[in-house]
């Protein structure tokens, strides 16, 4: 008889158009953002999944999708003697719906014809663009144990932090009994303290479901709910038997530049929050066959260097370099995420080939995110504006302070951004 992760799927939430990630969205769907140097958001999710013994694992996609598709069909591609699947099942429309997903539950609703023909027992939904290493398996045996129809990941919240939160009420035998979103009135989340820590009383929905197949398909098929947080689980709490599986190791919801930005560069600190490497449950990318990269006489401090990189004699502090860079001397980077390249010599024909790909010689860069197969020219100086700022010009933009230079960004030798003093 197979294992409760061998009978279950997993279903990973594409997201919609990922406004507060633009412009790291323009070009593509959140969960496909490169992230860490060398991998995309997408990865954590079918990683954890693969190491919890989840292999049948299905990504649905909307928005953007065309990189989201590329990276998934090269990179996860089990063997003949391998049962598993990573399946992409887009939007699409049919002759009982021609509307795009409407949240998170419609996007399931609508591939409930799909999630039959797995006949799994039991679907674990998951979200695409947070950050965490999670055994599925342990949730799976919770969620049997507990004799439970529907199960939730929570974690617990402090109390300054419940308004950004959907928030359980959980009862001595683990069981939800309420459920509020993000709540904000102090008189009313005194009814949710479900913990005797007095710093993090509170228990915070994770976006991470598990449910029993038919119990999914027959709340889906029976309500026109559109959003499984705010929405599908509360309505069910009176009706079946919903239980708070507990998760107290890191987790990032990278929703928002601000988070994207700060969860970069933690990976980059001598102890990062998040062990990227885990021999036993490690993230999985593609494989692209780089070379090591190549440093001639930099000097680094604090450096998360992806593969495939030449850095001549430049000074980088506190930062991601992701794969491909090409950084000149007399460079100074600090503080800031380097996406890299997609290749190494720009397709032809070349629309700028006076400027090589990467970033010219005595450039500056502070406080910013370069997206892939930017070209910054020599004398270009880029300082972080206060926190808060928001701006929009035609080749760059500001959130919360950080500059982003959207992907293909050419930017002329001398250009400066920055504040104007």
């Amino acid at each position: 008889m197979a294992t409760i992760p061998g009978r279950t799927v997993g279903v990973i939430l594409g997201g919609g158009v990922g406004k507060r990630l633009y412009p790291l969205t323009r070009d593509r769907s959140k969960p496909a953002v490169p992230f860490g140097g060398k991998y995309r958001l997408i990865d954590i999710p079918i990683s954890n999944c693969i190491n919890s013994g989840i292999s049948r694992i299905a990504v649905l996609t909307q928005f953007n999708s065309v990189s989201l598709h590329r990276h998934i069909t090269r990179t996860y591609n089990f063997d003949a003697f391998h049962s598993g699947w990573v399946q992409i099942w887009a939007a699409e429309q049919t002759p009982e719906n021609t509307a795009w997903y409407q949240g998170t539950a419609d996007a399931v609703r609508k591939q409930m014809l799909e999630i039959r023909s797995t006949r799994a027992e039991y679907i674990v939904i998951l979200a695409g663009d947070h950050l965490y290493r999670m055994d599925y398996s342990e949730m799976a045996r919770f969620h049997y144990e507990h004799e439970s129809q529907i199960t939730v990941a929570v974690q617990p919240v402090r109390k300054e932090d419940a308004s950004r939160f959907g928030i359980l009420k959980r009862d001595e035998d683990c069981r939800i009994s309420n459920f509020i979103e993000k709540p904000k009135d102090p008189d009313i989340l005194k009814e949710f303290v479900s913990r005797p820590d007095k710093k993090r009383p509170f228990l915070g929905s994770m976006g991470i479901y598990m449910f029993n197949t038919e119990v999914l398909l027959d709340l889906l098929e029976n309500t026109t709910d559109d959003d499984f947080g705010g929405e599908v689980i509360p309505g069910a709490i009176g009706s079946h038997r919903i239980f708070g599986f507990d998760f107290d190791g890191y987790w990032e919801d990278i929703g928002t530049i601000r988070s994207f930005y700060d969860t970069n560069l933690s990976l980059a600190k001598p102890n990062p929050p998040f062990q990227i490497n885990d021999p036993d449950n490690p993230i999985y990318t593609r494989a692209r066959f780089l070379p090591g990269s190549t440093i001639d006489g930099a000097k680094m401090k604090h450096v998360l260097l992806a593969d495939g990189c030449r850095i001549a004699k430049a000074k980088i502090r506190n930062s991601v370099i992701g794969l491909r860079s090409q950084i000149a001397s007399g460079v100074e980077i600090h503080d800031s995420v380097i996406m890299g390249a997609d290749y190494y010599t720009a397709p032809k024909p070349d629309a700028h080939p006076e400027m090589p790909l990467g970033i010219d010689r005595d450039c500056y860069i502070e406080g910013a995110i370069l997206d892939k197969n930017v070209r910054i020219g020599p004398g270009v100086t880029i300082r972080a504006f206060p926190l808060g700022t928001e701006l929009d010009n035609e080749n760059w933009v500001v959130r919360d302070g950080i500059v982003v230079i959207p992907k293909n960004t050419v930017l002329p030798a001398g250009t400066y951004i920055g504040p104007s003093d």
